[in-house]
This record gives C-alpha cells, structure tokens and sequence, in this order.
C-alpha cells in the first residue's frame, strides 16, 4: 500500500482517537463542575399544597406480559388520594399481556381506581403516538410515566410533586434503580454507565443551569408543558429526549430529583443491551439534527450550547471509536517513515480518553455506591464492552444523522424468568449470531497490531493495541453463547 495511502489512514485514526479523547475530557470537566456542586448546600423542598392536583399515571405497554402485572400492582400501592389519580394503561399489546393487563385493570378498578385500557388498532408513532393519544384523554393536570420493568415506590408522587412548586417548573425526573446489577458482567456495566448518567452528568446539568433530559420513565410532566412545546412527535426515536429539549428552549425548566430512586430491570443480554442503545444512540444523533440548529442560534448562554453539543452528539463518539480500532493497523505502519514522530499521538490521545471515562466512572461507585466488589469487577471491564459495540453502534449514529422516524423495537422485559435458559429463548437468531461473527472478524483485524507493536518497540501503542482485540474477543464471545452457540440441547 502507497505511503500516502498510510498516511490518509493514519489522518482518519488520529482525528478518531482525539475525538475519542474530547469525550474523555469532557467527563472529567462534568466530574470537576460535580464535585464543586455537591458541596453546596442543598435547599429544602418545598411541601404539597393543601389541595393536591389530579395526576394522570401513564403506563405504555407492548407485549410485556412478563412485567404488565407488576407494574399494575406497584401503581396501585401509590400514596396519592385515589379521587386526584386516574391511571391509563396504553396497550398497544397484541400477546397475552392484553390479558394480564385487563385483570390488573379490573383490580384496580375494583379497589376504587379511576382506571382503564386505551388500546389502539395501530402503533402509529410507537410510544409516542400512544402517550400523544393518551394525552388528549388525561383529566389530570400532571402526567407521570412509568415503563413496563419499573417499579415506582408507593412515595413516588410525595417525593416529585412538591417539586412543583414554581410554575416554570415543566417536569420532574427522579433517578433510575436497578433490580438485577448484580446479575452479570452485562448488567453490571450498564449499572455503572447509568449511575453516573444519573448521578454525575444530570445532577451537575441540572444544577448547573445547563439543558438535561427527560428518560422517558420514572418521571413527572406538566401537562401545560407537553402541550406548550409542541406535544410528544415521533420523527426521532427518543421522543423523551427531544420533547425535554424542545419544552426547555421555549423555557420550561426541568429538574432532576436523584432522592427518589424508582427500581428498574436492567437488559440481562449484551444482545438486549446492544438493541436498546442502537436505539438511543440513534435517536439522539436525530435529535440533534433536529434541534440543534435552533438551540445554537438562540440568546441562550454558551455554556448551555457547548453541554448540548456534547449531550446530543455523544452517539458520534461510538462512530470516531469505531473507526480508531478499525484503522489502528494501518495508521501504525507510519512507524519508521517520515511520519513517525507524531505516531505516537493517537496512542496517548485514547490513553487519555480512557482513563478519563474510567475516571469519571470509578467516581460513581467509590464516592456514591461504595462497592468495592463493582469496583473491581465492572469499571476496568467498561473500555473492552465499548470498544466491542462501538461498530453496532457507530451505524446507527449514522443512520441518525441521514434518517428521521425509524421501527422503535422494544427491549424485552423478563421480570421473574431467572434462568440464562429462559431469557435466551428469543435471541437465538441470526442477527445475534452474524454480530458474533463480526466481532471475531475484527478481532482478527486487530489482533496483529499488538505484535507489530511489541516488534517495533511502539509502546506509546501497547494499552490501545490490547485493549481493541480483548474487547472483540469479550463481546463476540457473549454473543455466541447467547446465540445458543455451544449451548447442549437439554438447555
């Protein structure tokens, strides 16, 4: 291959791993405005009023018969006088969570619930389009919102609604728990990347003044607000994080309430997991085509723009990933030639992307969690899962930047169903298993730089030369077995 060739490689690997090393700094930037923010004195929240609102409960289901009743129940146990609650339940369902939806219905309604079913011939705008048709129909002035896998505690509405208590407040996020971390390596990661989603990058936002968003659960809207900044659209897929954008340029203010804590379920599969985040990833990167333009051009302060830029891009980040780990062996064979002396740039620029991201997240468990266990455990596993969905990831960034609207594919919920066995039942497909094959394939592709490296004696490349084919390896690995890949039949 042509020197030049080389060297092209070598511009787009570079550029990759700065990029990569931006979004480290920018977690260690978060990291320092949080640790500044906690030191600050907390104001007391502000009490209920005499005369509580009416509260309308919104409860989007798609076939999520394994978690439909649960739900029911926990909203059922609500500390909120039955006469200010009316629940929806917004069944788009066409499995047997129809059936476990109506007799949680009627049990609600039997103990005095104002409940019902609304169900749609069609799923138009996915979980958009149901809670826009919901909307028209809520009594209440305020909507709360509650996934399939939550669990919100019977306290939900005392803790969020005197939050309320300014009128420019539109919404109130409380933060995510986790029922299953501790299950699996799988588990266990998105517990460590969502904690500090909570805990760092929204209590710093919010506290900041900076824009923050809505997570689509586990949190409380003014119905004033939805309505005010443009109601809920499905032309991205992540119609929570677009409407919370739109409701705060119009000037709704949103705040994040992390004393609450509602319990969710975690996807238990790196299939699952890789599904959910394509989704989110892709979403977002539409989402900032979409308002991003707008928001730039506003009188809004510059730090309030520059975090949005980082909030809304961050999907690009798998794409510049993606592309240092697939360009690592060619842009080293600039070693020896007359760009040598800057080949050892892309290596301390991912050396220090990593270790700011690993930074930023050890933060959570040791001065939040105080796990020593998920310390040791999950936080150095967190670069090689990265660097192995990064691919998967990095084509749905694209997709965003190019497409609008899109299929909103549902993350299986499993609620009781404990067994491997029982929750691989519907991943053994060949999507699964193509994603294996191309993990190992690019294991391959980037396993032979480590010897170059080791050869040359380019050590500035050794952590990025080992950690690219490890991570390959870890994920190609969990894809096969959840494939059914090795699995004997009695399983």
């Amino acid at each position: 291959m042509d020197i030049t060739l080389f060297s092209a490689v070598y511009a787009i690997h570079l550029v990759s791993v700065i990029l990569v090393a931006l979004y480290g700094v920018h977690r260690l930037v978060l990291l320092r405005l949080w640790v500044g923010l906690r030191r600050r004195e907390q104001p007391p929240a502000a009490e209920l009023p005499d005369s509580l609102p009416l509260v309308t409960v919104q409860l989007p289901l798609y076939n999520e018969e394994a978690v439909a009743s649960r739900l029911l129940a926990a909203v059922g146990e609500l500390s909120w006088p039955k006469a200010c609650l009316e629940i929806q339940v917004l069944d788009d369902s066409t499995d047997g969570t129809r059936s476990a939806v109506d007799e949680g219905v009627a049990r609600l309604q039997a103990a005095g619930f104002d409940a019902c079913v609304l169900r749609r011939s069609t799923r138009d705008g996915f979980k958009a389009g149901a809670l826009a048709e919901g909307l028209e129909k809520a009594r209440g002035s305020f909507v709360a919102i509650f996934d399939a896998d939550f669990i919100p505690p019977t306290d939900f509405l005392l803790q969020t609604m005197p939050r309320f208590s300014s009128s420019e407040v539109g919404m109130v996020q409380a933060r995510w728990g986790f029922l299953n971390d501790r299950d699996s390596l799988v588990t266990g990661v998105q517990a460590l990347t969502l904690s500090s989603h909570f805990d760092i990058e929204h209590g710093t936002r919010y506290a900041s003044g900076r824009f923050f968003n809505f997570n689509g659960t586990a949190g409380v809207w003014r119905k004033e607000a939805i309505v005010g900044a443009g109601g809920w659209t499905a032309d991205t897929l992540t119609e929570d994080l677009d409407l919370s954008y739109r409701a705060q340029m119009v000037g709704w203010r949103l705040v994040y309430h992390g004393a609450c804590v509602a319990p969710s379920e975690l996807p238990p599969t790196l299939t699952d997991f890789i599904a959910q985040q394509e989704r989110w990833t892709k979403g977002s990167v539409q989402t900032a085509v979409k308002t991003l333009p707008t928001l730039l051009r506003s009188p809004l302060a510059w730090r309030v723009k520059v975090e949005a830029s980082f909030h809304l891009l961050g999907g690009l980040g798998w794409l510049a990933g993606a592309l240092a780990t697939v360009t690592l062996w060619p842009a080293l064979m600039v070693h020896g030639t007359r760009a040598s002396a800057l080949a050892w740039i892309p290596g301390v620029a991912a050396l220090s992307g990593s270790c700011g991201a690993i930074v930023f997240y050890y933060t959570v468990y040791a001065l939040m969690e105080r796990r020593s266990r998920h310390l040791l455990r999950y936080v150095p596993m967190l670069p090689l899962v990265c660097i192995g969905v990064a691919p998967f990831l990095a084509l749905s960034a694209m997709e965003g930047l190019f497409t609008r609207h899109g299929v909103f594919h549902r993350t299986p919920k499993y609620g009781e169903l404990k067994t491997g066995g029982q929750r691989r039942k519907g991943l053994a497909d060949g999507a699964t298993f193509g994603r294996a094959l191309v993990a190992f394939a690019l294991v391959a592709v980037t396993a032979p730089p480590l010897l170059f490296v080791l050869d040359t004696l380019a050590f500035y490349a050794v952590p990025l030369a080992m950690a690219v084919p490890a991570g390959y390896m870890l994920t190609g690995a969990i894809l096969a077995r959840e494939s059914g890949v090795g699995r004997g039949a009695s399983e």
